[in-house]
């Protein structure tokens, strides 16, 4: 079977919950304090799934990490002493961005044509480098097939990563050779650029990349100071297509040359400074998007409902599906949990090309599936979590029973 680009979305875990832990992260930061509600979010993903699963005919998904991580709150050692955020850092349900999640290579671009995947270290927060030994777990548990994927260790902490995030790929098809882009920030900001050179060519040749075939660009400081804490805030690739902010990049004529010579198809939809402001295309994230190819082979934009509500985002959006552009519709979806935490439709998802039929099947959705996932979400995630609830015992085991309901459900209790 020919490779297909399957989105793995993270499922919303019952611990959703807003205390604001993301330095530089501005809808996290400004929504601190607020109630969350886990169960609503949760059933916003399975909502995003289920209509993706319809446009493309495949879907994956990855599971809620264990929360709270009992491990870390040993470490922390917790005497009553220590800041609110320190006690909230091990109930985070962060790692439903499965953008971050780690860097996928498909095989057409590596030495021994086996997909490749390295989890992210996220060493530059607290509440999300706890994720990274649970991310394997789970990634060596769906790409076990040993014959068709190699899932590493992350790179040395020295260096941060955060995932697929800053990655992207330009290709003629999804099963065809591609070039890879690792986007990097430099530190000195007033916000910590999080994704390290090192750390991508680090990840570049683990994954047996060619050098000839790879482009690292420098993310523009100003967009990092602006609240892109990563590259996919303010771009987004599918195949030949880079759909980017003016200000995405440090040097943009350059990073638009250094593509094209390894690339030349490249196609750059660029959106002006002048019809969307940096400022609102964070706000909306209207670049934290999936970009997606169609089975008629156009392509598709599912942006958050608030790029809708937006009144020069969605000028900016009508005036493109009515020009002839390789962008054909742009479809908004309901993530707004997410979003209030900071992560829109393309944080939630970690794209793979591979065959289907070499990935564990208890990780693809079909509908069957997603009426469980939307019965046990249901039954079991709770419906309001306020930021004094964080450490209560009750609610704790609540958590605890919920997402071992899920994995019950799913034959996954192994993750357990």
């Amino acid at each position: 079977m020919a490779l297909k680009e399957i989105n793995f979305d993270g499922i919303v875990g019952p611990s959703h919950n807003y205390a604001g832990l993301s330095l530089g992260n501005i809808a996290s930061a400004s929504h601190k304090g607020d109630p969350s509600y886990p169960r609503a979010a949760a059933l916003q993903g399975v909502a995003k799934m289920r209509g993706n699963l319809a446009r493309l005919g495949v879907q994956g998904f990855l599971l809620p990490l264990p929360r709270p991580n009992a491990l870390l709150e040993n470490v922390l050692s917790f005497d009553g002493s220590e800041a609110a955020a320190l006690r909230a850092a091990p109930w985070s349900a962060s790692s439903m961005w499965t953008a971050n999640a780690a860097t996928v290579s498909p095989a057409p671009d590596t030495s021994d044509g086996k997909c490749h995947l390295t989890p992210a270290n996220l060493v530059t927060m607290l509440h999300r480098a706890q994720e990274w030994p649970d991310t394997k777990r789970q990634l060596d548990v769906a790409f076990g097939n040993s014959d068709h994927f190699t899932v590493h260790g992350p790179v040395p902490p020295t260096f941060g990563d955060e995932g697929a995030a800053n990655h992207g790929r330009f290709c003629e098809g999804h099963g065809a050779p591609g070039v890879e882009l690792f986007v990097y920030g430099k530190t000195g900001g007033k916000f910590p650029a999080r994704q390290h050179e090192q750390a991508s060519r680090l990840v570049a040749r683990a994954h047996g990349l060619d050098p000839e075939k790879c482009v690292f660009i420098e993310q523009n400081p100003a967009a990092i100071e602006a609240g892109a804490f990563h590259n996919d805030v303010v771009s987004v690739v599918n195949e030949r297509v880079l759909f980017t902010h003016e200000e995405a990049f440090a040097n943009r004529d350059g990073a638009y040359e250094a593509i094209r010579a390894k690339f030349p198809a490249l196609e750059v939809v660029e959106v002006p400074s002048s019809a969307v402001s940096m400022a609102e295309a964070i706000r909306t994230y209207l670049f934290n998007a999936q970009l997606l190819t169609l089975p008629g082979g156009s392509m598709a934009l599912i942006v958050p409902e608030e790029c809708r509500e937006s009144a020069s985002v969605w000028k900016y959006c009508e005036e493109m599906m009515a020009s002839n552009g390789p962008i054909r519709e742009v479809i908004p979806v309901d993530v707004r949990q997410s979003m209030a935490n900071g992560g829109g439709p393309a944080c939630l998802r970690l794209r793979v090309a591979c065959d289907p039929a070499h990935v564990d099947p208890r990780f693809l959705l079909d509908e069957a599936k997603a009426d469980l996932l939307e019965r046990v979400i249901g039954e079991t995630w709770p419906e309001q979590i306020d930021p004094s609830d964080l450490g209560n015992e009750a609610l704790a085991s609540d958590i605890v029973a919920a997402r071992t309901a899920l994995l019950t459900a799913l034959g996954l209790e192994e993750l357990n």
